[in-house]
């Protein structure tokens, strides 16, 4: 019985928080059914009604309002040792998170090989994804990261992450350098994607360039510089690829609305396990190349 209370109350937690068993059946990523299956299970487990359904969803009873604190906190307890668990497991894997970018610069410079043979007992494992990578939920041990970070977080600055605005050879030569950022509006620009929309990238270029037409969009900065690259428009570019490339001429900037510090970073939970303190030993040991890696 208490197995299966222990279960359940994820789903209990899930109805609380939204309001309705769709709500929590799209929280959880189940069908509409099992939330409401699962409910009916842990009261019967426990032998109390904890949900009543109304017209407008559901709420909880008095006696589910009750035990409402003592399940958030067994929820807690059971995700604490969940991230405990997964450090215990990769106690020699170093889990970094950054951008794609910056993971590839990190190794063609050699800085991956570095560490290794400094430490070869630790193995650097990149962690990469389109968004950031989530640290209190152990999804990853240190990152690499620029711009707004979680106030939760831990660590120092590196370096500076600094913008500017990047157009092709041949798009310059067919059709001039803009002479100004206000004359980006006039231009066809590449950009985030609306799933991106409160990057500081899409937050700048809504402010000078509101009416501005799109020769491309896209959730990956790797793709801003391929489609800079191929003439179609006009990107604000991370210095590091935009002087990276060849094919690509800086045309306006730096731009001081973009740029943010690069920090290393860690939850407290886990900075000062053997690992992370020994990369960040190494960060900081490695801080003028690495400045280079992360500014171009």
């Amino acid at each position: 019985m208490v197995r299966t209370a222990r279960h359940d109350l994820r789903y209990l937690l899930a109805v609380a928080h939204g309001g309705s068993t769709l709500s929590a059946a799209r929280q959880l990523q189940v069908n509409q059914s099992t939330v409401q299956r699962r409910l009916a299970a842990l009261e019967s487990a426990l032998g109390v009604r904890l949900v009543e359904r109304l017209p407008s969803g559901y709420r909880l009873t008095d006696a589910g309002a009750a035990l409402l604190p003592a399940a958030q906190a067994v929820a807690v307890a059971i995700e604490g040792f969940a991230q405990r668990a997964m450090t215990e497991a990769h106690a020699g894997l170093l889990r970094l998170t950054c951008p794609e970018p910056i993971a590839i610069r990190l190794a063609q410079a050699g800085f991956v090989e570095r560490f290794h043979a400094l430490h070869p007992g630790i193995r650097i494992q990149f962690v990469l994804a389109d968004r950031y990578i989530d640290l209190s939920k152990g999804e990853a041990d240190v990152a690499l990261r620029s711009g707004d970070t979680d106030g939760e977080l831990i660590g120092r600055k590196v370096a500076d992450s600094i913008w500017a605005v990047y157009a092709s050879r041949d798009y310059v030569r067919r059709h001039g350098a803009p002479q100004s950022i206000e004359e980006l509006r006039t231009r066809p620009l590449i950009a985030l994607d609306d799933n991106l929309a409160h990057h500081r990238l899409s937050q700048w270029l809504k402010h000078v360039a509101p009416d501005a037409s799109f020769a491309a969009r896209s959730n990956s900065v790797l793709a801003l510089v391929s489609s800079a690259k191929a003439g179609i428009g006009i990107a604000a570019l991370p210095a590091a690829l935009g002087e990276a490339e060849p094919d690509l001429v800086r045309v306006l900037g730096p731009v001081p609305e973009l740029t943010r510090a690069w920090r290393v970073l860690a939850h407290p939970d886990v900075r000062h396990l053997p690992r992370v303190e020994a990369f960040v030993d190494f960060v900081v040991s490695e801080m003028d190349a690495l400045k280079l890696v992360l500014t171009g």
